[in-house]
Formats: structure tokens, sequence, C-alpha cells
């Protein structure tokens, strides 16, 4: 389950873990993947109370690291009754256009024929895990004839012991169930003697782990338990104290609202066993307010330079917002490695840390189309005469270079208008080479991103811009979005550029 708020450069980040990496696909004889078509997909999804559809094609890699998996997982599911189905759209090539298949592989969850995305891990336990959980009630039942099975079904799984007459922690529980039911097994029980049983007293909340401690509680600090109890418990109790991140769990980290702080590590040093686990002391002791894991290094250093790492020694930490995406990095731990950990920890929860901004080198301006560096935004952008227009964009991006020769001639047909270059400047910034301010209140949802930030004393808003890419289009934009309304010809013939002057 992806949450509300999650920032793009989660996504990125998901991606640089190697969400998509795995072992070859294999041919195994004895699959249990159930091979559809066109004939046999209709009477298939609509005659299971729940199955997974995976859309395929044979030389897609991201589908190859995916079979094993997937295959094992079909094998494990087979004792809760889901079976797990593919299709091969370059066989199928109706059917996946159907199912409005557009990349490899897509994955959907069928309840009698009605369709879901599938969002979960691409793994066989997350497969199984998430499968498991959709074959539940949000809210199951739970006794004391059932609560062994049911604690078993995952590695956390949460328990509230609540009266039969509290409505209102009944309501909340549902509620927060019904959200989350994609990453979290929650159960209540009524049972007064089972709940005795397990050291709490209703309202309360028991957590049962296959990691850390195997039980935690929480007893309601009032009269019934509220959602946001409920989702703190849950969200803080479900993560390790400290656990190496990978793409399988990193969307749990990033949609705990937490900030995460790397321990950037070698696997080979001998010396990591008894680190991590020193810093589970440290962990404990920022339980709540940050999520300490530990990361490889040598597969992984380009996040640790993603994260403003030097990347050239380890180990290393580096803590980020996952709200703001702001970093703070700390590349010499020292000899005492566990109080580096714990005082940079300290201060960052104390909040005497200024977040680390990287910069690419200023530039000099040689074009119409204003080249923008972090350690000059607010010289170009927070311009309170001029209505900006600023993308964001990455040098890899397809899409951005397609848009880059419309991009620059705008920028030349605003600096060759006597009244509009006044009014309007176009910019833009490599969002791969620099750090948005914390200030500028920009959400980098992917590249290209196009802002509009309109003249005006203070003026501080971003407008997102998502129309066409063309002249016509962004012009317009310009006029009717930005204070100065400047409007140009795009048909204009050319004339000398004047630019900013420096």
């Amino acid at each position: 389950m992806i949450m509300p708020g999650i920032r793009a450069w989660t996504l990125v980040a998901l991606a640089a873990l190697g969400v998509w990496a795995g072992e070859e696909a294999n041919g195994a004889a004895d699959s249990k993947v159930v091979v559809l078509t066109k004939d046999s997909f209709p009477a298939f999804v609509n005659e299971q109370a729940l199955s997974l559809v995976e859309f395929y094609a044979p030389w897609c890699g991201h589908c190859q690291a995916l079979a094993p998996q997937y295959e094992v997982a079909a094998k494990e599911l087979l004792s809760e009754n889901i079976k797990l189905a593919k299709v091969d759209c370059t066989q199928e090539e109706a059917l996946c256009g159907e199912q409005d298949i557009s990349g490899f592989p897509t994955l959907k969850v069928f309840r009698h024929g009605a369709a879901t995305p599938y969002t979960g891990s691409r793994k066989s336990e997350g497969i199984v895990s998430y499968m498991v959980k959709q074959n539940l009630p949000a809210v199951s039942d739970i006794t004391a004839a059932n609560l062994e099975e049911f604690t078993a079904k995952d590695k956390f799984v949460v328990v509230a012991y609540l009266d039969k007459a509290d409505t209102e922690s009944h309501s909340e529980l549902k509620r927060f169930a019904e959200e989350a039911r994609d990453m979290f097994l929650v159960g209540a029980s009524t049972d007064k003697e089972l709940a005795k049983a397990q050291g709490v007293k209703a309202p309360a909340l028991v957590a049962y782990r296959a990691f850390d401690e195997p039980r935690v509680t929480h007893q309601a600090r009032g009269k019934s338990l509220t959602s946001d109890e409920i989702k703190s418990f849950v969200q803080v109790e479900s993560l390790p104290l400290v656990s190496e991140i990978s793409a399988d769990n990193f969307l749990q980290y990033a949609t705990s609202g937490l900030p995460l702080a790397y321990y950037f590590a070698d696997p080979a040093s001998s010396t990591l066993e008894d680190e991590v686990k020193k810093l589970a002391d440290v962990a404990r002791e920022v339980r709540g307010k940050v999520n300490l894991v530990w990361i490889d290094a040598t597969k992984y250093g380009s996040h640790g330079k993603a994260l403003n790492l030097k990347g050239d020694a380890w180990p290393a930490l580096a803590i980020q917002d996952m709200e703001t995406g702001a970093k703070y990095p700390l590349n010499d731990l020292g000899k005492d490695i566990v109080g580096s950990v714990r005082s940079f920890l300290s201060k960052y929860v104390a909040g005497k840390l200024s977040p680390s901004l990287k910069s690419a080198p200023v530039p000099k301006q040689t074009s119409a189309l204003i080249d923008v560096v972090t350690d000059e935004f607010d010289k170009w952008v927070l311009d309170d005469s001029r209505d900006v227009l600023l993308e964001l964009y990455a040098p890899w991006c397809g899409h951005c270079k397609r848009l880059a020769p419309t991009y620059e001639k705008l920028a030349e047909l605003y600096a060759a208008d006597a009244q509009a270059s006044k009014q309007v400047r176009i910019a833009k910034m490599d969002g791969t080479e620099n750090d948005l301010p914390p200030h500028a209140d920009i959400q980098l949802t992917g590249f290209p991103t196009i802002v509009l930030k309109p003249a005006g004393k203070h003026a501080r808003e971003f407008i997102v811009y998502d129309g066409d890419r063309t002249l016509e289009s962004l012009s317009d934009f310009v006029a009717t979005q930005g204070k100065n309304k400047a409007k140009i010809s795009v048909t204009a013939p050319e004339q000398p550029v004047k630019h900013d002057e420096l």
C-alpha cells in the first residue's frame, strides 16, 4: 500500500534499491501457476473467489526475475486455496488489450472477476503475505481457539482486545484495518479471559512478531482506542529495531511517516553483526522518532551518494526525512561507531542539525534559458518581480530530451519580447545534481516536473503544469496563471535574444 504523500523520490530510491533484482526465470515442470488464454481467462477469474494474475512478456527481464518468486508463491498459496495465474501478452494481445496492460509485468488481484491493482512485493514471501491478507476480512474475529493460528500467518499481526460495547474502538479499528489491509493482519477479540491471559485489559493492542520481542502491548490512553493511536503503534512496532533495508521492505519504511537513518556498511565486514547488535540499543532510544536500518554499501553506494555521502569510505550514516526528502549525511564515524551514531541521531531528534543541500557548480548563464542550481535557487526562482517557469529535469530522461528544443525556444521568445522579458523568466534545474531547498514547496512527481512561481512580494506558491508540452500551451499557462499576465506570440520572427543580467 502506497500511502498518500509519498514523494516521487521514494520511488526513485526504491528503484535504486533494486526492486526488480532477482533470480533468472525457471521453467519448473511441476508449476502450480495456471496458464491462461483468451478462452480460459473469463471462467478462471469469475469462478475464483480470490486469485492473482500476472500479465507478462517472455522477453521482459523484470518478468524473468519475477518468475521463480511467482512459482514459489503459487505453491505456498495452495494451502490457502488461492490460485496464481499468468497470461503471455505476446500470445494473447487482444486479452491484454482488454485488460489495459501497458507494461510488464502487471499483476492484478481478481475477486470473482473484479480486478484491483496488486501493490505488494515481487518476492515470494511478500506475494504470499499480501494474498493471505486479501483473503481475510479486514478485521478477523479472534478467540482462544484460533489466536495461535492467526498470529502465525505473518511476521507481524496485531490484535485489539476490546469490550463488546466499545463501539468507538471497534469503529476506529475497522477504519484502520480497511486502509492498511494490504500491509497488516488485524484481529479483534472481546474475550476478557483471553485478554487477561495476554496481560492486557480492554481496550488494548497486542502485536505478535517474528522478530525482536515476540509480543509487545499498548494499553489505550483513554476509554477507547483512537485511529491515530492504532496507526502509531502499528507503524512503530511493525518494524524491527535494526533491519537490513531492501526493495522488499523499503515501502514499509517510506510509508511509516518517520525519518529513515541508513547505516551504510560493507556486508563482508567481520564486525558488522556485532555493530548491528549494538546499534539496536541506539535504535531503541529513538524508537518512534527515527527508523534505523543498515544497508549494503558495496551494492547501494550510489544511493549513499544520492543522500550526499561522499561514497568512498564505509561505514557511514545518512538520515533522510521521508516526507520532505531532507538529507543529513555523516561521512566519518570514527573509531567509536556506535557512539557517533548515537550522538548524531540525538542531535537530529533535538532539531540541532541542518539539512545538507547538494548543488551543482554555479554556471555561467549563456542563453535565454536560465540554468538554476541550488546555491542560486532563490536568486533566479524566488524573484518577486517575475513569473518564473521552472523545469526540473534529469539528463537521462527521454521526455526531458524531447521537451528541450521547445522549452529553449520558449525562453528565447520571452527574452526577445521587450516587455515580457521583464515579467517572465524561463528556467531549468537538473534534479539529479541539485536538491530542492526546504523552503521551496515543490512536489517532485517525476521528470520533467514543470512549475510556475507567480510574481509578487514574498510569493512562494508553485503551480504545477500538467498540460501539453507545446509552445502554445506553455505560454498560455504563463499568461493565465502568472501574476503579470504576460503574453507573447509563439509565431513571432526570431530576434536577438536578451539574457538576464548576472
